[in-house]
């Protein structure tokens, strides 16, 4: 058995006997990896390409069109190479990510201006590819609503009597980062320790990864068989759980741990393009930890999700 599960949301929304299966294997599988495959997942055939397409056309502007839109991390708009290293994140350092970033998120204004200085910024939307706008906006909104019925997935499969959830995403915070993996023809021959992303796993509570299949692609890292290459399905998405939703889940699924390759010199000419949603909670949610004999440990304090995701982010920001 492949330590990544392949769910489908249809035979969950289905009910009765298929439903109860796919919940088991949702535990199992999480307690395996911290990671799925989720096909049914609803999102409109056509649009992730299509968003893929438009982020390519931005990537591909001279860098001196691109620092118009420069931001640091956790920042809206382009987040330029050597900015970010996710290996910092697990107290390892390393040289910068091989990538760059165009970045949208949440911008659901609160009023407080101490928080939306920081959860709620202006997206920036690039002048010379128009159509990034309204196919970024189509793509998160569909993320959100896969987002939320994975919460209450997740909920369910843990035979919650209620989802936890439901009350705590009115204005979540997330990020939406479009990843582009340069070529080795491109960035040249990596440092010692360098990836396209550094080992780490992710903050949040949902990831939703729309990938390319590539030889400097996606590994996933489990107790079992340590690093391997994770499985691609050309109908499911990738779903990893982050940090916070570990937490919250009294450490019963750990967060996916997960790098993504180098360019590899059998592939010099590969670049990769890589949709990653980064779904939260409401900044201000309070997120308590499920008690044994759920959750597997016992004595974990509440977090504030805000707090909480804070201070990862500001470990991988490098300068």
């Amino acid at each position: 058995m492949n330590a990544i599960a392949t769910v489908d949301l249809d035979r969950w929304r289905a009910g009765g006997a298929a439903a109860a299966q796919v919940l088991r294997e949702v535990d199992a599988g999480m307690q395996r990896a911290g990671f799925l495959l989720v096909r049914g997942h609803g999102v409109p055939e056509g649009l992730p390409g299509a968003l893929r397409g438009a982020a390519r056309r931005f990537f591909a502007l001279p860098e001196q069109v691109k620092q118009r839109y420069a931001v640091s991390v956790g920042g809206r708009g382009w987040i330029g190479p050597g900015l970010e290293a996710n290996g910092y994140s697990e107290g390892t350092e390393t040289p910068p990510d091989l990538k760059e970033t165009f970045a949208v998120g949440a911008d659901t204004r609160t009023g407080n201006r101490r928080v939306d200085d920081v959860w709620f910024l202006d997206n920036v939307w690039p002048d010379e590819v128009v159509e990034l706008r309204e196919l970024s906006t189509g793509y998160t909104a569909a993320m959100r609503v896969l987002s939320d019925e994975l919460l209450a997935l997740f909920a369910a499969a843990l035979a919650l009597p209620h989802n936890p959830f439901a009350g705590l995403t009115t204005r979540p915070t997330w990020t939406c980062n479009i990843n582009w993996y340069p070529p080795l023809t491109t960035v040249g021959p990596p440092e010692p320790g360098q990836f396209r992303i550094g080992p780490h796993t992710d903050f949040g509570t949902v990831t939703v990864l729309d990938r390319e299949p590539g030889a400097g692609g996606l590994q996933v890292f489990t107790e079992a068989d340590g690093w391997a290459d994770a499985p691609y399905d050309p109908r499911a998405l990738t779903v990893n759980i982050g940090d916070l939703l570990a937490h919250w889940s009294g450490q019963r699924w750990p967060a996916g741990r997960h790098r993504v390759l180098p360019p590899q010199e059998s592939a010099p000419d590969e670049d990769l393009v890589s949709l990653i949603y980064f779904y939260e909670l409401d900044h201000d949610a309070r997120v308590t930890p499920l008690p044994p004999p759920i959750g597997r440990i016992a004595g974990l304090e509440p977090v504030v999700s805000a707090d909480f995701l804070r201070t990862r982010l500001d470990a991988i920001t490098l300068g």
